[in-house]
Formats: C-alpha cells, sequence, structure tokens
C-alpha cells in the first residue's frame, strides 16, 4: 500500500512540474453538451494516469457508468479516498476557492463516470 500512494504522490508532482501537460494516453475527458445551465462530460480515468490538477468552479452530479476507487489529491496537499459504486449517483460541491485538485484511479481497472455540472446552482 505504501508503494501506491508514493505512486500517486509521484504522479502528482509530475503533473505539477509539466505544467498539466495531457495525461497518458487513455486517461480522456469527452465533452458530451453545454448550455447556459449545465456542462455535461464523461471522463475515463485510467490507473496509472491521472487527471490533470483542475477545479470545479460550480457544483456538480457525478454518474458512475464504470465504478472503482478514486483518490481526489489536492494541490496543497492532502487527499480523499471516494468509492464511485456502477450504476449510482452522487453529489460534489464546487471547489473551494483557491485551490485544485487531480483524480486517480485506486486499482487496476479503468473507471468511467458522466459529469453533469449545474451552472446556476446556488
Amino acid at each position: 500500500m505504501k508503494k501506491f500512494w508514493g505512486s500517486v504522490a509521484a504522479a502528482s508532482i509530475l503533473l505539477l512540474a509539466s505544467g498539466g501537460a495531457a495525461p497518458p494516453a487513455g486517461t480522456q475527458r469527452v465533452e458530451q453538451f453545454e448550455n447556459d445551465q449545465v456542462h455535461v462530460w464523461k471522463a475515463i480515468i485510467t490507473p496509472g494516469a491521472p487527471l490533470t490538477m483542475h477545479r470545479h468552479e460550480h457544483p456538480r452530479v457525478l454518474v458512475a457508468l464504470d465504478g472503482g476507487n478514486v483518490n481526489i489529491v489536492q494541490q496543497a496537499g492532502g487527499s480523499e479516498l471516494n468509492r464511485w459504486e456502477t450504476g449510482k449517483a452522487y453529489w460534489l460541491p464546487a471547489s473551494k476557492p483557491g485551490t485544485m485538485h487531480t483524480d486517480a484511479v485506486v486499482g487496476k481497472k479503468p473507471i468511467e463516470v458522466m459529469v453533469v455540472e449545474l451552472k446556476n446552482a446556488h
């Protein structure tokens, strides 16, 4: 387990050092739909290829199409392990001001989620 957390930390450092370069092949964000009310995308995150550092200005609903464990690693330090079960929906708040994070799969199989960001939620 220590080896895994060391890998997550190393990946996060590499992302920071690269200035947010695109993640390795396999991990991707596929735009689905956007208007003035919502922004919808599908994210596929593969093991060893976390998303680049980013933030969310708006709250969102995440639906796990192919779930798994995801570690949300904060740029300033700290992390939160999430278990997203296939077929279930989850509420995620907007990012705190001035923060950024990356999402890294914990395990050996990719996860796939649909994200619906609510632009006008208060």
